[in-house]
């Protein structure tokens, strides 16, 4: 009688509270489900373990993060010395052999150029005659000599000078 006054049928709410109760029961199971999961993964992780064990394992752990840390922080060290090094080290060569008297044959004579990162270094030159080896050595500066290069020498420093340097600094 209430609900002829009201301009409503009580059907339409019994309906309504049914399927809210379906959807709840629904929820409901969902949740016990990822609950039973959730607990069976907490049994494997604590299977065997106490709270002191998980503690000690955290412990030993994080000591081991620690020295990763520490052991990473000193090869940083040696690698900048070491390239700091590089830089004063010859990494850079050109060989040319030669003839240099047209009746030896062979090509027994060379130049050889030595340069470091910065073009500096040297060039040796062997000459080999019938009586003997003579070798020169003349000093490179910024991929120049003070002293004239014969076409050998230019021609070994200028493949030298062509050798690209990779850059260790990244």
């Amino acid at each position: 009688m209430i609900s002829q006054y009201l301009g409503f049928d009580s059907d339409y709410i019994i309906i309504g509270l049914g399927v809210l109760l379906i959807i709840l029961i629904i929820i409901m199971i969902v949740h016990a489900v990822q609950m039973r999961k959730l607990k069976k993964s907490y049994k494997i992780f604590m299977s065997g373990k106490n709270v002191k064990s998980l503690e000690d394992t955290l412990i030993v752990k994080l000591n081991q993060v620690d020295d990763l840390i520490k052991a990473n922080l000193e090869n940083e060290r040696h690698i900048k010395a070491v390239s700091k090094n590089m830089q004063f080290t010859y990494q850079k060569m050109g060989l040319v052999k030669y003839d240099a008297f047209q009746e030896m044959g062979g090509k027994l004579s060379f130049s050889l150029a030595m340069l470091d990162a910065e073009n500096n270094g040297f060039i040796i030159n062997a000459m080999h005659t019938r009586e003997g080896c003579y070798t020169y050595i003349k000093e490179i500066v910024d991929g120049n000599s003070v002293i004239v290069l014969s076409g050998e020498e230019q021609e070994a420093l200028a493949m030298a000078m062509k050798v690209e340097m990779q850059d260790h600094n990244r």
